[in-house]
């Protein structure tokens, strides 16, 4: 039996980035948890598997299928969240792009691609999802940042910069809407086994370095995100605002 701290029958989540990997687990773990989530990603169809896929488990999942990096798109799926179920007490802001090249080589499109889509949509999403949130005087706004965003690491320039102002955008929002009791806080994820990652994981040499330098000897697992996604969502994490929480078996925290 679920904790009633960590219990959400009744909430409603936004989870966006949600037909596969992080996104996914985190939506899943959400829906066990009683919340009724809402996948998003631009495939129709791909959303469409991923929702049947939990309704089977006996969950409660719908779909929105838009382009994050689309202002007017974000805000009418919002709108027709609201409308069809009455409130959203959820987001979370995970839909991210990636990009790698040598600093020579980078383009300024390149640059403003990965932005927009990690940090940018990040800042639309939330400021649509705090105008339900503000009525109801409760919300939680929870964004995937990354370990990267505070190590650091060369030629992901741009998702570095993403991920780092991400977290600060985490800081503002929390100061600004506390009052109204919505939170505001990030999961910064290490490395995870998930198709973003898959070029690296094919790269042996990289892989056992992670390997090493994690004191669990692994890589994350896209479950690995749920429960932390679930304390983030539900009262059990009432007081906590405005914070960081990095999820990488430890990588960050030692020599």
């Amino acid at each position: 039996m679920t904790h009633p701290l960590f219990s959400l029958p009744g909430r409603v989540a936004l989870v966006t980035g949600s037909s596969r990997g992080l996104g996914f687990a985190m939506a899943r773990g959400l829906a066990e948890a009683g919340a009724t989530v809402v996948l998003n990603g631009r495939d129709p169809a791909s959303l469409g598997k991923s929702a049947a896929s939990l309704r089977e488990l006996g969950l409660k999942a719908e779909t929105a299928a838009f382009d994050v990096t689309d202002d007017t798109a974000s805000a009418a799926a919002i709108d027709a969240l609201v409308s069809r179920f009455g409130r959203l007490d959820i987001l979370i802001a995970n839909a991210g792009t990636h990009h790698a090249r040598p600093l020579p080589e980078w383009q300024r499109v390149d640059w403003e691609r990965v932005l927009a889509t990690n940090l940018s949509a990040c800042f639309t999403l939330a400021q649509q999802a705090a105008r339900p949130m503000i009525q109801q005087k409760r919300g939680r706004i929870i964004f995937t940042t990354s370990l990267t965003g505070v190590l650091g690491r060369p030629t992901i320039h741009a998702y570095v910069a993403s991920k780092a102002g991400l977290a600060g955008l985490t800081r503002s929002l929390a100061a600004e809407l506390g009052e109204h009791g919505i939170t505001c806080n990030a999961i910064a994820p290490g490395y995870f086994e998930t198709d973003l990652s898959a070029a690296l994981r094919k790269d042996e040499a990289f892989v056992a370095r992670v390997n090493a330098r994690v004191p669990l000897h692994r890589w994350g697992r896209p479950e690995d995100l749920a429960g932390i996604a679930i304390f983030l969502a539900s009262d059990a994490s009432a007081y906590v605002n405005g914070q960081q929480i990095v999820v990488d078996g430890g990588m960050g925290s030692v020599l």
